[in-house]
C-alpha cells in the first residue's frame, strides 16, 4: 500500500488524570462544543461556568478515580490497543485521535500531514449518528484537514449500527453472558436531549412526532440516533433469537433537567426488580470502548442501584474493546476503502 494512504480512528476522549483540575479542563473542552451544549453561546457560557464547572469536576473526578488503571484512562488505553491491533491487520498506518483531550485531532492531523499522507480514511468510533458524537468528529476533522493539509482526500466511514459484521461482533462479545440464566437483557444507550433529534431531522416533522416514528421508514432515519439505536437492538435480538419479553431498551447519562430520550436507565434499574426482573444483563452498544459511562455509571453505580432495589444478580457485558471480531470488522472496512480507491 502506498505510504500516502492512512487510517484515522477518532474516539471521544478522556481527562489526562482523575485529578479535579484535569477533569475540569476536559469538561470545559467537551461541554464548550456547540454540538454538545447546543444553546446560544452566551447561555452556554453561563451554564458551563456558573452551574457545571464549579461543581461537576469534583464528583466526576471521584468517578474517574474508581475506574482509572495503572496504564491510565480505560478509554484511551483500549482505543490505543485497538489502533495497534488494526495497524497489525492492514497494510497502511493507523492513527488515533480524541475529539476532546489528547491525543488531539489538531496534533494528530499535523502528524499525518508531516508523514506525507494524501488519502485518509476516518473512522469515528460511534456506531450511531448523533450531532454530539459522530457529527462533531466529522466537523472537527474536516476543519483541521482543511486548515493544515487541504490537498488530502478524506473519506468518513458512515455509522455502522446495523451492519451484520458489527452485529455479529456485538453478539459474539455477549455470547457467554447470554448462555447463562437471566430474566432480562437491558440495552442501555447513551442518551441525548430530545431536541437533538428534532434538530437532526431534515424534514422537521418526523422525529418524535408520533409514537411509531422510528418504525416507519423515513429519510430522517439517516441522522436519527433513536431510530439507529432501535435498529441495532432489532438486528441483535434476531441474531440472538431473543423473544420480546427478554429484552428492553433504555438511555443513560442525561445532563440537566430538559427531556432526554426515555426511558432513563437509572430509573429502570430501580424499577425492574419490583416487576420480577431479578437476574439482569446490561449491554451498552453505543460505546465500542469501555469508559466512565460503562465502567462507573453502569458496572458500579448501576449494579449497586439494581441490587439495592431487590435485584439478585447483575451482569455487565463489556464493550467490544479489542474483541477479534471487532478488529476484523474494522480491517474489512479499511480493505474495502482501499479496494474502492
Amino acid at each position: 500500500m502506498p505510504p500516502e494512504s492512512a487510517v484515522l480512528l477518532v474516539n471521544l476522549g478522556s481527562p489526562e488524570s482523575p485529578s479535579v483540575p484535569d477533569v475540569r479542563r476536559y469538561l470545559r473542552e467537551f461541554l464548550s462544543d456547540e454540538r454538545v451544549l447546543d444553546s446560544h453561546p452566551l447561555v452556554r457560557a453561563v451554564v458551563l461556568n456558573c452551574f457545571i464547572l464549579p461543581f461537576r469536576p469534583k464528583s466526576s473526578a471521584g468517578a474517574y478515580s474508581q475506574i482509572w488503571t495503572a496504564e491510565g484512562s480505560p478509554l484511551i488505553v483500549i482505543s490505543e490497543r485497538t489502533r495497534g491491533l488494526l495497524d497489525d491487520s492492514v497494510e497502511l498506518p493507523v492513527y488515533l485521535a480524541m475529539r476532546y483531550g489528547k491525543p488531539s485531532i489538531p496534533d494528530v492531523v499535523k502528524s499525518i500531514g508531516t508523514a506525507g499522507v494524501r488519502s485518509l480514511f476516518i473512522v469515528p468510533l460511534y456506531p450511531h449518528y448523533a450531532m454530539s458524537s459522530y457529527e462533531t468528529v466529522v466537523v472537527r476533522v474536516r476543519e483541521e484537514v482543511a486548515a493544515r493539509m487541504p490537498e488530502v482526500a478524506t473519506t468518513f466511514m458512515p455509522p455502522f449500527y446495523r451492519e451484520q459484521e458489527y452485529i455479529g461482533a456485538l453478539h459474539e462479545s455477549a455470547r457467554e453472558s447470554l448462555a447463562k440464566d437471566f430474566d432480562l437483557l437491558l440495552f442501555s444507550f447513551h442518551g441525548i436531549p430530545e431536541r437533538h433529534l428534532r434538530k437532526s431531522d431534515s424534514s422537521g416533522a418526523h422525529c418524535l412526532a408520533s409514537p411509531d416514528c422510528c418504525q416507519r421508514e423515513h429519510p430522517a432515519h439517516a441522522t436519527c440516533y433513536r431510530h439507529q439505536c432501535f435498529a441495532t437492538v432489532s438486528e441483535f435480538v434476531k441474531k440472538a433469537n431473543l423473544p420480546p419479553d427478554k429484552y428492553a431498551v433504555s438511555f443513560q447519562s442525561r445532563l440537566g433537567r430538559e427531556p432526554w430520550l426515555k426511558p432513563y436507565t437509572d430509573l429502570e434499574l430501580e424499577r425492574l426488580p419490583a416487576t420480577g426482573v431479578k437476574r439482569l444483563l446490561v449491554i451498552c452498544p453505543a460505546f465500542v470502548s469501555d469508559c466512565l459511562e460503562t465502567l462507573e455509571e453502569i458496572a458500579i453505580r448501576g449494579r449497586e442501584s439494581f441490587l439495592a432495589a431487590g435485584g439478585e444478580s447483575f451482569n455487565f457485558i463489556p464493550c467490544l474493546n479489542e474483541h477479534p471480531r471487532w478488529i476484523e470488522f474494522l480491517a474489512r472496512k479499511v480493505e474495502a476503502w482501499v479496494a474502492g480507491k
